[in-house]
């Protein structure tokens, strides 16, 4: 699918909301190869670390993508999601159903 495809068939309500979740999650289905990256490198960092050293462990290999220093409370977050929602040209539904 292209971008523009994309753009055409999802609104921007829902790219908002994607783009807030892969934010505060990291790339959507990474986690995983992550993890298996991570284990190999923990894997060849062992067996070159010197004798009577600690290896690094596999943690020390993971990726952190949330970077940020300070949790952002929920009514940031949907404050950042409204600003996302507004420049893909979303518009705010102030009803109720």
């Amino acid at each position: 699918m292209t971008v523009r495809q994309l753009l055409a068939e999802t609104g921007a309500r829902e790219l908002a909301e994607w783009r807030a979740y892969e934010q505060m999650s990291g790339p959507l289905g990474g986690a995983r190869g992550d993890v298996q990256a991570a284990l190999v490198a923990a894997a060849i960092a062992a067996v070159n670390t010197p004798k009577g050293k600690r290896p690094p462990s596999v943690s020390d290999f993971m990726p952190r993508w949330d970077r940020t220093k300070i949790r952002k409370t929920p009514e940031e977050l949907f404050k950042l999601a409204l600003a996302a929602n507004t420049s893909l040209g979303g518009t705010v539904n102030t009803t109720t159903p």
